[in-house]
């Protein structure tokens, strides 16, 4: 899991995250609550953990700024401040658990493990973004209510990029993630996966959409290369974002009326060697 410690003593830092890693976690570490929002505009962790007293922006500040915006996220507030109000005042602003500091580390990781698991159990089964919608519990994925038919690593690959939509997931993340490789295998696995994603939910836009083919004609005549690169975008040098403005699916629409590009069903053979059932140009 994405882990963002926010700390701006350097050895409390420094002990926080090598303690982290223990657990597996990506660990990332900034020294002020401006730095924090900065970072989380970029890249959500799943688990903030967060010290009160910072320069630029503190604790408190910081959860303000984050008032309707956790989207899941779950957050430890490391405090060393004995009054009650404060730690009231910071579960109120939204934060899940605070320990007082000086803190043991096993009980640290405890509670980040609690707080993680919590967070799975109730988190919304369905994922939506516009017309997407994935069923983590029925293991399902429609497109304006077109069954998409998904391989189980595509169906983790979008689970993810939909988990973090909006964000820029880098390709050694999503190695780490979806396939639990290390990032220095030189695969190209990722992008390939991204390309079976784009081609099978722009299909299935299709399929929904444009139902007044020609008799004959398989689905329609599509811009499938502009159906997916609108849902999944193509960070240059980074990786990929999964839009998350109904804007973009707006504009997907407009992108099957300038055909560019024939889809057709791909064979069983074709589809063996895709690595699951789609479409294919």
């Amino acid at each position: 899991m994405r882990v963002l410690v926010v700390e701006d003593d350097c050895s409390l830092g420094g002990f926080l995250v090598k303690g982290l890693r223990l657990d597996g976690h990506e660990v990332e570490w900034v020294e002020d609550g401006q730095a924090a929002l900065d970072r989380m505009a970029d890249r959500r962790p799943a688990l903030l953990v967060l010290d009160l007293s910072l320069p630029k922006k503190d604790g408190t500040e910081v959860l303000e700024a984050l008032v309707g915006r956790f989207d899941g996220m779950a957050v430890l507030v490391l405090t060393g401040r004995c009054d009650l109000e404060v730690r009231i005042q910071c579960l109120n602003l939204g934060a899940d658990d605070c320990m007082l500091k000086p803190f043991n580390l096993s009980e640290l990781r405890a509670r980040c493990r609690a707080l993680l698991r919590r967070r799975e159990q109730y988190a919304d089964p369905v994922l939506r973004v516009g017309g997407l919608e994935l069923n983590r519990i029925e293991r399902k994925v429609t497109r304006d209510g077109q069954i998409v038919d998904l391989t189980t690593k595509e169906f983790a690959l979008l689970e993810f990029l939909l988990q973090h939509r909006g964000l820029c997931c880098s390709r050694s993340e999503l190695l780490r993630e979806v396939w639990q490789m290390k990032a220095d295998t030189g695969t190209n696995v990722v992008d390939v996966y991204i390309n079976y994603l784009r081609r099978k939910l722009a299909a299935a836009y299709a399929t929904a959409h444009l139902g007044s083919a020609e008799p004959g004609e398989s689905v329609a005549e599509i811009a499938i290369g502009e159906l997916g690169s609108e849902l999944i975008e193509t960070v240059r040098g980074e990786g990929y974002r999964l839009s998350d403005s109904s804007a973009s699916f707006a504009r997907v629409g407009d992108a099957t009326r300038k055909p560019v590009r024939s889809v057709r069903p791909v064979s069983a053979q074709e589809s063996i060697v895709a690595g699951g059932s789609g479409w294919r140009a």
